[in-house]
């Protein structure tokens, strides 16, 4: 009795300093104290905190999370033989047992000697635990802390955020290699921000990859096609979302070798990667995320694309697993708009198989390669598509198929408001802001599409095969050209704590280190994704809890305030990350596409506005040294990662005040970060409450600083009209915004994200 009631009494102890800190009532739990032996007194306060949970007392959550804490505590003890008050055990230790059974790679003990590991591990600092909620540490347990095979655990989370800075830091120099790690655990530690899901997870670790998001451009061959499928089943396997441009392939009905009518267009080949997706699973633990996207002047757009997913038509044509997105130029949302006299909708709209346009039409680059009606965007100065597109509609001879431009996008809006999808991708806004459009030229496409998230925007291209032999050796030897393969490398900021500690430059420092070190130390299954990670060296800082933040600065959201805080912040992000990419290069050198990007002409800064003395300052200095990484902002959706770091996903406003989180193996009560009597007026309109326009205008604020994009969520009532959201929609379009991700509809269950970009 006596063992028991001094392990209830060291239980205690803890619980008793986290009531003192939150101002907690615990009469009750003291007086059970006694009366019960020790496990069966550990799960009574635990489920005694999470009962507590409300509005009123949302704090309870963090004496729950206490509760969380002592038990991880005790199973590490146990599993690596240490006493568990002493909370934290030997760091080296730890990882000389996860090497030896092959959790950890090789790299950790052969990149850092004993005494500097022992050094490391006098950093951790277990006092940062109590900065978890309850559901913010059950997600990082359950999904993240490194486990034996037998699922016992090991690692602890102050040693999960030493282990990712010493693997993202362990090729740099080493007199300077561990003040970048102490640095990188001090972001992570204090939960300044966050890495991406697959970081998280697989960081230190000898399987999986660090990245977040893939975008392939397939090429319109067989081998191509197959290809593709290859390269995604390889990194779904790993852990990658995957996002894929099949605008290129040939349409229904199109010819094959001449023969025509013989092509079955694109979806059969779409539902082929639906059963890839299925079929390859990531890490186990969920199936493969992929997201296809098509434009809109493509001739299956309105022949089975935008129905995929839906639950009405011929289930042979459908794809309810993969994520549809559409790439829209600007003409069409004109001719969207076009009415007549009597406000009746006219715009008339053709689509055309890409094949037979690139056959007919004769455009050419200037290595005489055939172009296509998606090789072209309208720039401010010089209308190419519409161009181009107008000579199409007028050729005699092109085949199309025509509809009223509003019939179309009501399509589009019927299958959003059904299945929360198709993702918009405002093509020519996109590749107008596009810093490197210099690699292609001015008017030529060099992005098609987004990624599964819709935050990305980076240069595409097709991988096509070369050459195909037999060695001296009788092996058959393949030789593919790699194009463009987009890779995403993300981490967020966490606004609240970052802006509250007013870190936010020194933050960002280390956290583009961190970043860029990944495209260097990741080991990616796909080559030609090496390759362009490696050529562009792009990465995407991003943040989330933006409705945190307003709550706690006391900004309503549906305010011109509110706007022009998004302006002045992400204005500050942008110009430490810059800065931030322009110090790497001056140590390590420019990205190799730098000569002649807007970043080293100042077109980038001209056209964003940037004309005080500090831009300029950067803009010379940018100049002189150069930028390390050809694209550096994303803003990712951050769900996951969100709560752990105790705050509220991405750029999206709250989803309730107060809900149940329930997943496969858990349900508990969740409560708005930091609510108590001032913030709750902030927090009271919530998610599908809010007036989107302001959402809107928001993110318009925030995208001018953004080079690539942001993952957006539209938020709207299930009897919401088809005008109120194609106002939506256009507004979107009018203000700038390159993208929009999920429209969200009161009466959709919840959607099912892939977690690899929340970051």
């Amino acid at each position: 009795m006596s063992t028991i009631v001094t392990k209830n009494e060291r239980v205690l102890d803890a619980l008793t300093l986290v009531a003192k800190k939150y101002n907690l009532q615990i009469d009750e739990i003291e007086q059970q104290q006694y009366s019960t032996d020790n496990a069966s007194f550990k799960q009574m306060v635990l489920q005694y905190a999470l009962n507590r949970v409300d509005m009123v007392e949302p704090n309870w959550t963090f004496l729950a999370a206490q509760m969380l804490l002592l038990d991880l505590y005790e199973q590490a003890a146990s599993s690596r033989g240490y006493d568990p008050s002493q909370k934290y055990g030997d760091f080296y230790q730890l990882i000389q047992k996860l090497s030896d059974i092959g959790i950890y790679s090789k790299d950790l003990l052969e990149s850092y000697n004993q005494k500097e590991i022992e050094q490391l591990g006098l950093e951790i600092n277990a006092e940062n635990d109590s900065l978890f909620t309850y559901m913010g540490l059950f997600l990082l347990s359950d999904r993240y802390l490194a486990r034996d095979y037998n699922q016992n655990v090991y690692e602890l989370p102050q040693e999960r955020f030493m282990i990712i800075a010493m693997t993202l830091m362990k090729n740099e120099r080493k007199e300077k290699r561990l003040s970048y790690v102490k640095e990188a655990y001090w972001a992570l530690s204090n939960l300044y921000m966050t890495v991406a899901t697959p970081t998280l997870s697989n960081a230190g670790k000898s399987f999986g990859q660090l990245s977040s998001c893939f975008i392939d451009t397939v090429d319109d061959s067989l081998d191509g096609i197959y290809l593709n499928n290859w390269d995604i089943a390889r990194l779904s396997k790993d852990g990658g979302g995957i996002g894929i441009y099949y605008g290129k392939v040939r349409a229904l009905g199109s010819d094959i070798k001449k023969f025509k009518g013989n092509s079955s267009g694109v979806v059969p080949w779409i539902r082929l990667i639906n059963d890839t997706a299925v079929s390859v699973d990531q890490l186990g633990q969920r199936q493969g995320a992929v997201a296809i996207y098509l434009d809109i002047f493509h001739k299956d757009i309105m022949n089975g694309f935008l129905d995929l997913k839906t639950n009405n038509g011929d289930e042979r044509r459908k794809a309810h697993d993969i994520f549809t997105g559409v790439s829209i130029p600007d003409l069409f949302m004109k001719k969207v708009e076009e009415v007549d006299e009597n406000g009746k909708s006219i715009g008339e709209w053709h689509t055309f198989c890409p094949h037979q346009v690139k056959q007919i039409m004769g455009w050419k680059d200037e290595n005489g390669i055939p172009l296509g009606l998606e090789d072209f965007y309208d720039e401010t100065d010089n209308p190419f598509f519409t161009q181009k597109y107008e000579e199409a509609v007028n050729h005699p001879l092109l085949p199309r198929k025509t509809y009223r431009a509003m019939d179309i996008m009501v399509r589009i809006m019927v299958a959003q408001l059904e299945t929360g999808t198709p993702y918009m991708f405002y093509r020519d806004e996109v590749n107008r802001q596009n810093p490197n459009k210099h690699v292609l030229g001015h008017g030529r496409t060099a992005i098609f599409c987004s990624n599964l998230c819709t935050e990305i925007s980076q240069n595409m291209s097709s991988t096509t095969i070369q050459k195909e032999f037999t060695d001296a050796d009788g092996n058959i030897v393949i030789i593919r050209k790699p194009g463009d393969f987009v890779v995403c490398n993300l981490s967020s900021i966490h606004l609240p704590n970052a802006i509250g500690a007013e870190v936010l430059e020194r933050l960002i420092s280390i956290q583009m280190r961190m970043l860029d070190n990944v495209i260097d130390i990741n080991d990616l299954s796909v080559k030609q994704a090496k390759v362009t990670n490696e050529k562009y060296r792009a990465v995407g800082l991003g943040t989330f809890g933006w409705h945190h933040l307003l709550a706690l600065k006391g900004i309503e959201w549906e305010t011109d305030q509110a706007v022009q805080y998004a302006d002045e912040i992400y204005e500050e992000i942008a110009f430490y990350t810059i800065k931030a990419s322009m110090e790497l290069a001056k140590e390590k050198g420019a990205y190799s596409l730098f000569k002649g990007s807007e970043w080293e002409t100042g077109d980038y800064f001209a056209r964003k506005g940037y004309t005080s003395a500090r831009w300029n300052e950067l803009q010379n200095n940018i100049q002189a040294y150069g930028v390390r990484n050809g694209w550096m902002m994303a803003v990712a959706p951050n769900s996951s990662t969100a709560k752990i770091g105790g705050s509220t996903d991405g750029i999206d406003p709250l989803y309730a005040l107060e809900y149940a989180e329930e997943k496969k193996n858990f349900k508990f009560k969740v409560t708005a970060p930091d609510l108590n009597h001032h913030t709750y007026y902030y927090y009271r309109k919530v998610r599908h409450e809010l007036d989107q326009t302001w959402s809107i205008k928001q993110n318009a604020a925030r995208q001018r600083h953004i080079d690539q994009a942001i993952s957006f969520n539209l938020y709207v009532r299930h009897d919401i009209k088809a005008k109120e959201l194609l106002t939506l929609h256009l507004s979107a379009w009018k203000n700038g915004v390159k993208t929009t991700y999920y429209v969200r509809s009161t009466s959709q269950t919840e959607i099912e994200e892939c977690e690899a970009c929340h970051s």
